[in-house]
Parts: structure tokens; C-alpha cells; sequence
């Protein structure tokens, strides 16, 4: 079997929908994609992450969402990358001094609650905010235009709603990538069709398996 290690995004875990859907569907061609659920910590979280990577040493990453960071700090790997966060970031440092005024850590655990499952446990805390710039940083010094070697496929949905915001942004992707992406029909949240139009078939070129 190849590993493919699948990072998933902000809430998410090992029961999250889009690597459920491709394990089942890549299973069949030895692929064997691995989801498990990390730290919001992200200092945290990247030494969990690289052990995984030591373990299973895949042949691909697959980023979702704010998990797109993590993904990309991974070097010497392919990279695809589900609807990339890549300026949440920079929200989340101006929520780190919100959440100083008391209630405020506890208003948001509570509008960002996971669902019930093996999901990321979200606890908003100054400490803890105030690591994603420095996590940003480390993640686009292994971008395109800062000299990566590496491959970068990105892909976003035009209903993406936090396309609005900015906190995931077409133009953020090219200035760090360039061209390297794929618009889909769909939100943010990758639907079925593309995964198996877009995705699935983008992997197993990555991966030099002919279907």
C-alpha cells in the first residue's frame, strides 16, 4: 500500500467526511489514505504531525482548510491542497487579543464547538492564537516564490463562502504559488463530485497509478 497522509482542517478529525470518502474509494488501488486527529496547538500539532510523517513516510500530502499550513510545512512531498487557509492566520491575531477581555475564550469554544466524534478539540486562548503567525511564516517559507522544490496543486470552490473574508483567497494562493490551482463547483467544504472529478484523479497522477 502507498500512504497518503490527508491533514485535515480547523474542527476536523479522524472521522472527517472527505478522507472517509477516499479511503473507501482509493482503497482498491493501494492507496491507503491516513487521517488522524492533531493539537489546535500548532506547535503542538506540527511535532505530531512530523511524527506521523516519520511512521508512515507517504508518498503524498493532502491539506485541508486551515490544515493546508501544516501540510505545507512538510518538505520533500507532493502537496494538494483542499480550499487553503492561508490567512486565517492573520484573523486569528487579532483574535488573540480579544480573547484577553474575560468571556471571550468561552463565547468562541462555544460558536466554534466540533461535532460530536474524533474532531480537534478547539480552545481559544491567547497563548495559543498568538502561535498561527509564527505557523504561517514557517509554512510559506516552503512556498513557491521562497525557492520550494516542491509540487503545489491547490483547489478552491466558488461558493466558498470565507472567499468573502479573505481567510481563504485565490490571490494569497498565487502570490506564494502561482497558477498551480483548480476552481470547482462547490463550497468550501469540498462536495463529492469534484472530489472524484478533481481530486481522486489528481492523486493518482501524483502518484503514478493509472486507474
Amino acid at each position: 500500500m502507498v500512504n497518503v497522509l490527508y491533514i485535515h482542517g480547523m474542527g476536523g478529525g479522524a472521522d472527517s467526511r472527505i478522507p472517509s470518502i477516499l479511503h473507501d474509494a482509493l482503497a482498491p488501488s493501494g492507496v491507503n489514505v491516513v487521517v488522524r486527529t492533531y493539537d489546535f496547538d500548532p506547535e503542538t500539532a506540527s511535532v505530531q504531525i512530523g511524527e506521523w510523517v516519520e511512521e508512515l513516510k507517504p508518498s503524498l500530502i493532502i491539506g485541508e482548510s486551515l490544515g493546508s499550513l501544516h501540510a505545507i510545512r512538510i518538505k520533500g512531498i507532493p502537496h494538494l491542497l483542499v480550499s487553503p487557509s492561508l490567512n486565517a492566520p492573520l484573523y486569528f491575531s487579532v483574535l488573540a487579543w480579544l480573547v484577553l477581555i474575560p468571556g471571550m475564550t468561552w463565547i468562541f469554544d462555544r460558536i466554534y464547538r466540533p461535532r460530536e466524534g474524533d474532531r480537534q478539540r478547539l480552545h481559544f486562548t491567547h497563548e495559543v492564537l498568538r502561535k498561527y503567525s509564527r505557523h504561517r511564516k514557517e509554512a510559506m517559507a516552503n512556498s513557491i516564490v521562497s525557492g520550494s522544490d516542491d509540487s503545489f496543486k491547490a483547489y478552491f470552490g466558488t461558493h466558498d463562502h470565507y472567499r468573502r473574508s479573505g481567510v481563504v483567497s485565490i490571490r494569497s494562493w498565487k502570490k506564494h504559488f502561482g497558477n498551480s490551482f483548480e476552481v470547482y463547483e462547490g463550497t468550501h467544504f469540498m462536495e463529492e463530485d469534484p472530489i472524484f472529478s478533481f481530486l481522486i484523479p489528481d492523486i493518482l497522477r501524483c502518484l503514478n497509478i493509472s486507474k
